[in-house]
C-alpha cells in the first residue's frame, strides 16, 4: 500500500469529526480502551481475556521488553510516499499485521469472531482463526469472501479430528495452518482461577469442534477419563441452561434430552490438549496438508533451528501472551537470537506484547517479518463490535505508518537493526 499520508488521514478525520462533537467509537489510548473494555465486561469474561499465569511477569516483561530498544529517527530523507507492504508466504499484503487467534469471542461480542473476520477484511488484515473459537470457521470465511485467513490449530488427543479440522481450514480458502505449541496443558492462570470460570464448561468456545463431523462420532465413543462430580446448584443448573443454549441447533428441549450439549463439553475436555506432542508429529501434519505450516510459541533458538530441520514453513515467536509460563522470556527479547537462526530462510512473526505502531516498527528492524495483534481488538470488539475492531486496526496501521515516516523510512526494507539502540 503506497500511501501519502494515511496517518494524517486518520488524523485528520478524528479531528474533523471531533470538530462536529463527535468522538471515535473506542479510546485511541490502550490504556483507556482496556479500562472501558472492562466496564462492559463481566468480570468473568474480562478475566479471561487480560489474565495471565501466575503474577503475571511475564505479562508485563512482553511490554517492559520493548522499552529496553529506542528508535533513533533519521531526517531530510523524503517520506512523502511511504509503502508498508511486505510479502509473506509469496503474497503481498498491505501492512505487517496480522489478528492472533483468540479463543471465545463471544466473551466480548455476540458476533464474537464473525464481526472480527469482517473487519480484518475491510481493511485487509490475515485473521488467524482460532480452534477455540465461537463461531464454526466456514461461517466466518463467509462472511470475509476473498480476503485473507490463516488457521491457529491446537493439536488434540485425536488425529482424525487434527486431520479433519486441517481440511476444513483448507475447503474454507485458510492460506497457513498455525500450530499452537505451548498449550499443550492450560498455564496456572491466576484471575481465572480466583473466578473458578472456565468458558468452555459452558460450551463457549468450542463451535469448531460441535460443527466437526469427526468431534460428533467421537462423541459417540465413551470417555476413558471419568467425568467430574458436580454439586447440583443454582448456578450449575444456569451453566448448563448455557451448555444447552451455546450447543448449535434449535429446540432447548430437544437439545438438552438428546444429552449432546453435555457430551460436547465432556468430549471436548477429554481431547482438547496433548502433551505427549513430539517433533515427529509435525511428519503426520504435513501428509494432512500442502498448506504452509507456522509453528507458534518458539522461543528458543534451537527450536527455531528445529522448526527449519523438519521444514516448517514460518515460526511465531509466542508466549501466549504470558498466559502460559510465569516468568518467561518475553517474546522481543527472544527475537533477536532466533532472528540470528534463521538468517531470512524463513519468515518470522512476531506475537504477545504489541501495543502500538512503534512496537512493531521496533519488532520488523530486529528481524520480524509481521507482527500479531491480541488483546487490544478484543477490546475494540468488546466496546463496538465490529466497528471497534475497525477503529482498532486503523489505529495501529496509521500509529505503524507515522512512526515509519517519522523515523526517515519510506519502506519496510528500511527499516533495520541501525534503526535502534
Amino acid at each position: 500500500m503506497v500511501s501519502s499520508n494515511p496517518a494524517a488521514g486518520r488524523q485528520k478525520d478524528i479531528y474533523t469529526r471531533g470538530f462536529s462533537g463527535k468522538r471515535p467509537a473506542i479510546n485511541i489510548s490502550l490504556a483507556d480502551l482496556e479500562e472501558r473494555a472492562k466496564a462492559i465486561m463481566s468480570p468473568q469474561a474480562f478475566a479471561y481475556v487480560v489474565g495471565g499465569a501466575g503474577i503475571e511477569s511475564t505479562v508485563r516483561s512482553n511490554r517492559s521488553a520493548f522499552e529496553q530498544y529506542k528508535i533513533i529517527p533519521r531526517m531530510l530523507r523524503n517520506v512523502s510516499e511511504r509503502d508498508m507492504s511486505i510479502e509473506l508466504l509469496r503474497k503481498k499484503y498491505s501492512t505487517p499485521f496480522l489478528l492472533s487467534p483468540i479463543g471465545v469471542l463471544e466473551l466480548a461480542h455476540k458476533k464474537a469472531d464473525v464481526a472480527v473476520g469482517k473487519a480484518a477484511s475491510t481493511l485487509g488484515v490475515p485473521y488467524i482463526f482460532s480452534s477455540q473459537a465461537s463461531r464454526p470457521m466456514e461461517e466466518v470465511a463467509a462472511a470475509m469472501d476473498s480476503q485473507p485467513r490463516w488457521f491457529q490449530l491446537y493439536w488434540s488427543k485425536s488425529r482424525d479430528l487434527v486431520s479433519s479440522f486441517v481440511k476444513r481450514a483448507e475447503a474454507c480458502g485458510c492460506e497457513a495452518i498455525v500450530v499452537t505449541l505451548d498449550t499443550s496443558m492450560l498455564g496456572w492462570r491466576t484471575r481465572d482461577l480466583d473466578q473458578a470460570y472456565l468458558p468452555f464448561l459452558e460450551g463457549k468456545g468450542i463451535a469448531q469442534y460441535t460443527s466437526d463431523p469427526v468431534f460428533q462420532k467421537l462423541m459417540d465413543e465413551p470417555d476413558t477419563e471419568p467425568a467430574a462430580k458436580r454439586n447440583i446448584t443454582w448456578h450449575s443448573l444456569m451453566g448448563l441452561i448455557k451448555m444447552v443454549n451455546a450447543y448449535p441447533g434449535n429446540g432447548f428441549i430437544s437439545k438438552l434430552s438428546s444429552g449432546r450439549p453435555v457430551r460436547a463439553v465432556q468430549k471436548f475436555i477429554s481431547t482438547f490438549s496433548n502433551p505427549a506432542l513430539t517433533w515427529d508429529d509435525l511428519k503426520f501434519l504435513r501428509e494432512q496438508t500442502k498448506l504452509p505450516i507456522f509453528l507458534k510459541g518458539i522461543l528458543h533458538p534451537d527450536d527455531a533451528q528445529m522448526a527449519m530441520d523438519y521444514g516448517v514453513d514460518g515460526i511465531v515467536i509466542s508466549n501466549h501472551g504470558g498466559r502460559q509460563v510465569d516468568g518467561s522470556i518475553s517474546t522481543l527479547e527472544a527475537l533477536p537470537a532466533i532472528a540470528a537462526t534463521v538468517k531470512g530462510r524463513i519468515p518470522i512473526i512476531l506475537d504477545s506484547g504489541i501495543r502500538g505502531g512503534a512496537d512493531a516498527f521496533k519488532a520488523l528492524a530486529l528481524g520480524a517479518r509481521a507482527v500479531c495483534i491480541g488483546r487490544p481488538y478484543v477490546y475494540g470488539l468488546a466496546i463496538a463490535g465490529q466497528e471497534g475492531v475497525e477503529e482498532v486496526l486503523r489505529n495501529f496501521i496509521s500509529d505503524f505508518d507515522l512512526t515509519m515516516g517519522l523515523s526517515g523510512c519510506k519502506n519496510i526494507t528500511e527499516i533495520k537493526r541501525e534503526c535502534l539502540q
